[in-house]
């Protein structure tokens, strides 16, 4: 006897699972009644291994009456987020979201200050730790058992690399668009109706063109050097759909970052989550599905740090933390009250590093950033802001079976010294005219590192660094002169005043004087 005690996500491949687990009816049934049957059935016939016959987002907890236990899973890529904490009083909490423990009376709130260490350098709360001590996340590709009172946590799914140099270019991006064609025909059922988010860049344009989507959403700002929404205009025009843009100003980005930190439920100082859940809000306004692109450029090689790989050979493992390190310890040290020297972000990815032991350096790199950046950065924005909005997000590209045709795909095919995601572009091309397909990458940019160093918007910003919970944890006048640095003209400084400020932000929405 099973019962699913909580579950979120969407299952692609039910109509395969159903067959093979006998499932009959399930066509005529909604998706809320539907995948309960599957996530039971499945439990039944693979046990803790049905994670690996799942596509798709998920997170959920399962109690196995005969077997007395409860069973916690979590997808490949943890595109959706699993949490767990042991009270002072035995029980084991649990949820797909912190609230669901913060809830729970036998849970005491409070800061795991350790986080913040971590946070100044990455932007992001990387690990299984959270900001709330004794609250972890079961991490990606993990699943959790309880019984009788004890807690194991086993791995199921590992990212593994194996080369397969037989095959040419053409060959690899025949795979990727086969795939992809293939993928597209799960992400939604018949009768939903989806709308797909659009930048300028490869990734969105190619989900676009390989969907039945009819509308498009897209955000810009008034700052044309930063604005990409001509771009996608033009990609959405081009493929007859329809083109809806949000039109950020300074005042509504700032006046929303409280509400981002309350429902993010941990700081995140990437600046384009929210521009990302603005468009979240908009969106909603006409849809409840959209599709947006997250999951190549880790998997293929999209970012242009990755070029330089083979230059930072077996050094990697010396320094490589993921796609932002913004503060080095020394720096650190200087603006922290309390500083540990042993607390290294490097020791987040040591393990990953002995996992990939003998392969390219790339490789390397876009395993750590699989591992740490995609869960701790884009996942977390993508789960927390969609459904904050009230809308569901699903991400085509994030795909164990996309994943695996790069996981065997050699470095060459990603990253050369013309182009990166060479393969993923040339599969784009199928669909897409080359200078959409091969356009230089972008990145979601904001333009904050002006916005910010303007008096008329960053009162909020000069008040939280001048303010008693800053005063808490950092030097003030270290991180005031960081701030007149940056205000004084060197705009490069913004991602440091940018990451103390929201980790303030959050600080005070969830220990603030008044709680």
């Amino acid at each position: 006897m099973t019962e699913i005690r909580t579950y979120r996500g969407h299952i692609r491949n039910w109509k395969a699972l159903v067959r093979e687990l006998g499932i009959e009816g399930a066509e005529k049934l909604s998706r809320q009644e539907r995948e309960p049957l599957i996530l039971e059935k499945a439990y039944e016939k693979w046990g803790h291994e049905m994670g690996l016959h799942m596509h798709g987002m998920f997170a959920l907890a399962l109690w196995d009456a005969d077997r007395n236990e409860l069973f916690c899973l979590r997808d490949p890529f943890g595109t959706k987020p699993f949490y767990y904490c042991l009270a002072e009083n035995g029980k084991l909490l649990y949820g797909t979201m912190i609230r669901d423990i913060l809830a729970d009376p036998s849970y005491h709130r409070e800061l795991n200050e350790d986080m913040l260490q971590i946070y100044l350098s990455l932007t992001y709360g990387a690990g299984e730790d959270t900001f709330f001590k004794g609250i972890k996340k079961l991490m990606p590709g993990r699943y959790l058992v309880e019984k009788d009172g004890q807690i194991t946590i086993t791995r199921y799914f590992t990212p593994t690399f194996a080369p397969d140099e037989s095959r040419g270019l053409q060959d690899w991006a025949d795979e990727i668009h086969e795939t992809l064609k293939n993928i597209m025909t799960e992400v939604k059922d018949p009768d939903e109706e989806a709308d797909s988010f659009l930048s300028g860049g490869v990734d969105s344009s190619y989900v676009l063109a390989m969907s039945d989507a009819k509308m498009t959403d897209s955000v810009g700002y008034d700052e044309e050097r930063f604005d990409e929404s001509g771009l996608a205009k033009q990609t959405a025009d081009l493929l007859g759909r329809g083109f809806s843009r949000c039109r950020i100003t300074p005042e509504q980005y700032f006046g929303i970052v409280p509400w981002v930190m309350k429902n993010m439920e941990q700081p995140l100082a990437d600046a384009s989550a929210i521009a990302f859940s603005i468009g979240c809000l908009e969106t909603a306004k006409h849809t409840k599905l959209c599709y947006s692109g997250e999951g190549s450029d880790e998997f293929f090689g999209g970012y242009n740090m990755y070029r330089n790989a083979p230059r930072y050979g077996d050094n990697l493992k010396n320094f490589y933390v993921g796609n932002t390190n913004i503060m080095k310890e020394d720096e650190k040290e200087r603006i922290l009250l309390r500083y540990d020297p042993a607390n290294l972000p490097i020791n987040l990815v040591k393990d990953i590093y002995k996992e990939t032991e003998g392969l390219d350096p790339l490789s390397k790199m876009s395993d750590v950033d699989i591992q740490i950046w995609l869960e701790g950065d884009i996942y977390l924005n993508v789960d927390k802001m969609s459904t904050a909005a009230g809308l569901e997000i699903r991400m085509p590209l994030t795909d164990r079976r996309i994943f695996d045709i790069a996981s065997r795909m050699p470095s060459r095919f990603k990253v050369n010294e013309e182009q990166n995601k060479v393969a993923f572009r040339t599969a784009a091309a199928k669909v897409l005219p080359e200078e959409i397909a091969f356009r230089k990458k972008l990145g979601f940019i904001v333009p904050i590192r002006i916005w910010m160093a303007d008096e008329r918007y960053n009162k909020d910003v000069r008040e939280k660094l001048a303010g008693a919970s800053c005063a808490k944890f950092f030097h003030v006048e270290e991180v005031q002169a960081i701030f007149d640095e940056y205000i004084g003209g060197n705009s490069d400084l913004w991602r440091k005043v940018w990451t103390i400020y929201t980790f303030l932000v959050w600080y005070d929405e969830y220990f603030g004087e008044e709680l």
